[in-house]
Order: C-alpha cells, then sequence, then structure tokens
C-alpha cells in the first residue's frame, strides 16, 4: 500500500519540504565542492583507494566545477556586502546612487537589485552541484 510519505517507482513527487531541503543541500554541495574535491584528491593520491582513476577522474571534475562555483559564491558575498550592508560600507553621499538622494532609498535600491542577483547565485550554484551529481554518478 503506498501512503502520502512513501512513493512508487512510477512517482517521483515530494513533499515541499524535502524539494527545499534538497535544493538548500545542493547549494551548500556546490559552495563547498572545491575544498571538498581538493581533500578527494589528495586523499585518493596518498590513500590509494580503488578504484583510483575513477576516483581521481571525479575529484578532477570536481576541482573544475568548484572553481566555476567560486563566482556565484561570488554574488551571494556580493550581495550581503554590497547590497544588505550598503548604507553601512557606503557612508554616502547618496545624491547619484541609485535610489538617492536618501540613505534609506539608496540602501532599498541596492537591497532590491541585489536579491537578483542573489536569486541568480543560488540558481547557478543549484545548477553546478547537479550537474556535479549526475556526472559524478558514472564515476563513483
Amino acid at each position: 500500500m503506498i501512503g502520502p510519505h512513501t512513493s512508487d517507482a512510477h512517482s517521483r513527487r515530494q513533499p515541499p519540504a524535502t524539494v527545499s531541503r534538497r535544493v538548500g543541500a545542493d547549494i551548500v554541495h556546490a559552495a563547498v565542492l572545491l575544498p571538498a574535491s581538493l581533500a578527494e584528491f589528495a586523499a585518493t593520491l596518498v590513500g590509494g583507494r580503488p578504484p583510483r582513476a575513477r576516483r581521481l577522474l571525479h575529484a578532477g571534475m570536481g576541482i573544475l566545477l568548484g572553481t566555476l562555483s567560486l563566482l556565484p559564491v561570488g554574488l551571494e558575498v556580493f550581495f550581503v556586502v554590497r547590497g544588505v550592508l550598503y548604507g553601512v560600507v557606503d557612508q554616502g553621499p547618496y545624491d547619484n546612487a541609485w535610489g538617492g538622494p536618501t540613505r534609506a532609498g539608496a540602501w532599498l535600491a541596492h537591497f532590491g537589485i541585489g536579491l537578483l542577483f542573489a536569486a541568480a547565485g543560488l540558481a547557478l550554484l543549484w545548477c553546478i552541484a547537479r550537474l556535479h551529481r549526475k556526472l559524478g554518478a558514472r564515476w563513483r
């Protein structure tokens, strides 16, 4: 019997909480992909864990994708610094700033525009994690 919390081979629907948890885990996975892949590469070289060639290939791919993920991680950092903390890091004057001439208007404009870049960065991280997982499934 299939209940609301079980699945069969034909059903791929997941509750919203499970989906959001999975997306969050993918984003974190991509954000730490570079150091994790470097550690995997080093451990494979030193430990000689079998199958060595596949693990080295997987770690090398992770290093490339992890390096690529530095761009969207940078977008997230940029959003925090220039969006959330705009009024703290830029003391003005705000006459020519987006949303100016007041500090509150400039802060709100930079925060709103930063939200778009933050969403794009999160989407890129999610895509990188999905790509890593799909390609890595063949080599593990």
